[in-house]
């Protein structure tokens, strides 16, 4: 049995939004955070069309019956993606805006270092909305569709697939640690170079068994017939108003990075 909330980030609607194709939806996802990831910063016009890029997602979001904060609230997964770059205001040459300790902070470091930030942020809104508004297995046949290789689609669909099983396992683990470490109360265990072994030994204790589930799921599906590739059922063509919604959305983030580049 398992332990862990399993449901997906899905959450279905009615809405236009939820209607759309899933390789619709997915071509869109991707084009928006290409052309993100294309808009210089360092330029008046890429601040101009972020900000318009960010309407955008809350527009979408809003249309999907979501409310226009719902991704907004959950952006937060976007402060890792800056942790990499917290270095950039004092490494890049540029013009200098202060001194910490001996270091100077230039102007064009500061505003690549708010760059980043922006981008991945506003990124990480178009990914939460994709993945709220597609079902994940609609998600994989897109991916299919358009021509992700095989063994990729397959790998991400068995790693969705069994990670909560092998978190389940870990939750297993630890309670029989803390099972065999109860001291009445009180806090059970050594110092930390004891918990290290501990740990060490939960971690290469799952691997193990991480290796002999993959074996039995493995030699199970050959002998069912698998392949290498998840057989799904035909779809129909895209239909032809979901390509004039592409084409028009397309066309926005177009526009938004010619505005980018044009002051």
């Amino acid at each position: 049995m398992l332990h862990l909330d399993l449901a997906d980030h899905y959450r279905s609607g009615s809405s236009r939004i939820h209607l759309l194709d899933a390789r619709v939806k997915l071509s869109a996802a991707l084009s928006f955070i290409l052309i993100v990831s294309l808009i210089n910063p360092l330029r008046l016009g890429g601040w101009f069309a972020l900000a318009l890029l960010f309407l955008s997602t809350l527009l979408v979001s809003g249309a999907s019956g979501l409310g226009t904060g719902y991704a907004f609230r959950r952006s937060y997964l976007a402060l890792p993606f800056v942790l990499g770059a917290l270095a950039l205001p004092f490494t890049v040459r540029g013009t200098p805006v202060a001194e910490v300790a001996g270091w100077v902070i230039s102007r064009e470091g500061t505003i690549r270092l708010f760059g980043i930030f922006a981008k991945s942020w506003i990124s990480v809104q178009i990914a939460i909305l994709l993945s709220v508004v597609t079902p994940f297995p609609d998600m994989l046949w897109a991916l299919r569709a358009l021509r992700v290789p095989k063994p990729l689609v397959s790998i991400v669909a068995f790693m969705y697939r069994y990670l909560f099983v092998l978190m389940d396992e870990a939750l297993r683990l630890r309670r029989a640690r803390s099972a065999r470490c109860a001291q009445g109360g009180q806090r059970a265990g050594g110092g930390l170079l004891w918990r290290g072994r501990v740990a060490g030994g939960l971690v290469g204790n799952l691997m193990l068994r991480s290796f002999e589930r993959s074996e039995r799921i493995y030699n199970a599906m050959l002998a069912r017939g698998f392949t290498g590739e998840l057989k799904t059922f035909g779809r129909p063509a895209v239909a032809g108003e979901d390509m004039y919604l592409l084409a028009a959305w397309v066309s926005f983030l177009v526009l938004a990075l010619v505005a980018a580049f044009s002051f």
